[in-house]
């Protein structure tokens, strides 16, 4: 499979546990990784036969920065379900990074990192009707 990277997307948003997290914002860091094949693009040299990064750099920061939630695995999962949304995409790898997490020691980064495919099974709670 080829790629499309995404590195060091950046996006405020209201993401966390905490009151002040939600209250203040804070930055996220996101790198996408979309797997697709780009040899029909590039024979025919058609934008419409790739994923449009500059129109995919748009929706993941929106996707971040809608709706707050607790996890940054909420966040990362989001941001792959955009992805795959696009026809070309058939996987995605993607890291949410919160370099301003609260923790109380010294510390780099904090992220997550989750692979997601077109053809996984839907995740079920197990619970069926």
């Amino acid at each position: 499979m080829d790629m499309i990277t995404l590195t060091g997307l950046r996006a405020t948003a209201h993401h966390g546990v905490f009151e002040h997290e939600r209250r203040d914002g804070q930055e996220f860091v996101i790198d996408v990784v979309v797997h697709l094949d780009l040899a029909p693009a590039a024979s025919g040299d058609d934008l419409e036969r790739t994923v449009h990064y500059g129109v995919l750099a748009e929706q993941v920061v929106a996707a971040v920065e809608s709706d707050p939630v607790d996890l940054i695995e909420t966040v990362a999962e989001r941001v792959a379900q955009v992805v795959l949304t696009h026809a070309a995409a058939v996987a995605t790898t993607v890291t949410v990074h919160k370099p301003g997490a609260p923790i109380t020691v010294p510390f780099e980064d904090v992220s997550v990192t989750i692979t997601r495919t077109r053809t996984a099974a839907p995740r079920t709670t197990g619970f069926s009707l």
